[in-house]
């Protein structure tokens, strides 16, 4: 029985990462952690890891950047592998993350979606056969989002200028320049609004015509049984850094 805590279980995915848990076979929701208790949970939620009783087998984390720290380094004294599901980490804190993948299995996605992961094999194929296109990324969230571009926009972008050699750039506001659009450039468009769960699309624009891959999520379900496929991948595992390819190919 694989023994789970769940960082940020208050959250609306922290929640959903809860219920599921407790739904899935050889599977136990230990306890949460959280900055408070709102006294609904059914499990026991602790606002403070120094008041944890005992380490769980996994953690899953599903916050915010400072909480995913924090947790990570109770990971590393304890020697508990993590999921992290948390975004909008700036580089310096993804090099952070690597560094804590010395010491302990750390499984990473800006997207825990099966499909996400799809959308990247296909990026990583035709990307190179359109490196002549101008490529635009646009993303659509719903309004409570609170980092912009989302973490699977930028992981998308990554994946595009990782395949075509590593010398694009992103480029995210054309607000406050007045010059032509680059070759090699990025453009990263974001829109928050209403309850809508995510959407990213890429768009390859030719002289002639235009090819586009879109993925829509529709519900936040995905995500909370990826990160649930990743705790049990990752359980045994030595130290190191893990994503959805290395579920996948598993």
């Amino acid at each position: 029985m694989i023994e789970v805590m769940v960082n940020g279980c208050n959250g609306k995915m922290g929640k959903l990462v809860c219920e599921l848990v407790d739904k899935t076979e050889n599977m136990v929701l230990k306890f949460g952690t959280d900055k408070v208790d709102t006294g609904y949970c059914t499990f026991p939620v602790y606002t403070n890891l120094a008041q944890v009783p005992e380490k769980p087998d996994v953690i899953i984390d599903f916050s915010v950047p400072v909480s995913t720290f924090e947790i990570l380094e109770y990971a590393k004294q304890n020697n508990v592998p993590v999921v992290i599901a948390t975004t909008g980490f700036t580089e310096e804190e993804a090099t952070k993350i690597k560094d804590y993948a010395n010491y302990i299995p750390v499984f990473k996605s800006a997207n825990m979606s099966f499909s996400i992961n799809m959308f990247q094999k296909l990026l990583r194929e035709i990307a190179p056969k359109l490196k002549d296109t101008d490529i635009e990324i646009i993303e659509t969230h719903h309004n409570r989002k609170i980092d912009s571009p989302s973490g699977t926009a930028q992981m998308l972008a990554d994946t595009i200028n990782e395949v075509l050699g590593g010398d694009y750039k992103c480029e995210y506001n054309r607000h406050d320049k007045h010059e032509k659009r680059g070759k090699k450039e990025i453009g990263m468009t974001s829109i928050r609004g209403g309850n809508i769960v995510g959407e990213h699309t890429v768009k390859f624009f030719g002289e002639s015509e235009t090819f586009e891959i879109k993925h829509t999520t529709y519900s936040r379900s995905v995500f909370a049984e990826g990160a649930i496929k990743a705790a049990k991948f990752i359980v045994g595992k030595p130290k190191g850094l893990y994503n959805m390819d290395n579920l996948v190919n598993d």
